[in-house]
């Protein structure tokens, strides 16, 4: 590992530090719902420090790997998007009470940066042992993202019989309501556990689950544990933020989930391929940040056709 490698892992972790003590210190101090107007300035913070992020990496490790860092933060910020439907479902299923879900969300970003910091370097040192294992990664990208493209399914995810709440309900006893911001209090001379305990593990199962997409996809982009791990941290932080902001109107996004397939066949293939011919990291985010963009600007423009009476046969008098 070069001098300015280790100089960027320093700057990187203090940063991502000094903000995360500042976002749950002294902004999220007290139990209260998280307004839009501050989620979006914490979403554009957190961008804007992303992209500080990449030009110094751009500069300190040159062009490619500044496009590298680029490409695999689009790809997992949109990856993560996904994300968002899933903890709106969680939310409402427990019922938990808005002023503490940005906890919720805190504490899970924490929990990711360990578990995906487990996937990255535990993949890395397999690919640069067995590197056959980039083509199982891409074979399984191009089967996910066809999969994504073609069904229209529902999501089926129950939360109340996720296997992670029985363990959980089984290893200690739950508390028959919310303690506050708590996730275990003392009752009866008795430790108890709290919902909101019971919502933070399947939360990070949830993450789990994603990260299984997400991190064979960014190898699809380089291999560098550091450009990897990096991306990925940036792209979670803005996370939370951005699920307040995107709450209210989530179910807009109708065909963000078939640009994500789009993307991950793509990164699939390319990996597939990558031994006949490569394709340039300038191709790749160009391709990425077209298909991403365009999923959403159609996903808007539908919504907003159909309910600003685009399709007009149901106001139209019956004959």
């Amino acid at each position: 590992m070069s001098t300015t490698t280790i100089l960027l892992w320093i700057v990187f972790g203090v940063a991502i530090a000094g903000l995360l003590a500042l976002d749950l210190g002294v902004f999220s101090r007290k139990a209260q719902p998280t307004r839009p107007r501050i989620a979006l300035a914490f979403t554009l913070l957190w961008v804007t420090a992303a992209f500080v992020f990449n030009a110094g990496v751009w500069w300190q490790l040159g062009p490619q790997k500044g496009l590298e860092f680029l490409t695999g933060y689009l790809v997992e910020e949109a990856l993560s998007v996904d994300n968002l439907f899933v903890f709106l479902l969680v939310f409402g299923y427990f019922r938990v009470p808005r002023e503490h879900q940005h906890r919720l969300l805190y504490w899970g970003v924490l929990g990711a940066f360990v578990l995906r910091g487990v996937f990255i370097f535990v993949g890395t040192a397999l690919i640069a042992r067995f590197h056959w294992i980039l083509y199982l990664f891409g074979a399984f990208l191009v089967y996910t993202g066809v999969k994504l493209v073609v069904t229209d399914e529902e999501d089926t995810v129950d939360p109340g019989h996720s296997p992670v709440v029985r363990v959980v309900r089984r290893v200690a006893p739950v508390t028959d309501g919310y303690r506050g911001q708590a996730f275990f209090v003392r009752e009866a001379g008795r430790l108890w556990a709290t919902p909101l305990l019971v919502v933070l593990a399947v939360v990070e199962t949830t993450d789990l689950m994603f990260a299984v997409d997400s991190i064979p996809a960014i190898f699809g982009v380089t291999i560098d544990p550091f450009i990897v791990y990096t991306s990925n941290v940036f792209a979670i932080l803005g996370l939370r933020s951005l699920y307040f902001v995107l709450a209210d109107f989530m179910d807009r996004f109708e065909y963000l989930k078939h640009g994500l397939g789009i993307v991950l066949a793509f990164v699939g293939v390319k990996m597939l391929a990558a031994r006949f011919f490569e394709v340039p990291i300038g191709l790749s985010l160009g391709v990425i940040a077209a298909v991403l963009v365009g999923s959403v600007g159609f996903s808007l423009w539908r919504t907003s056709r159909t309910r600003g009476g685009g399709d007009d046969q149901g106001s139209r008098p019956e004959a």
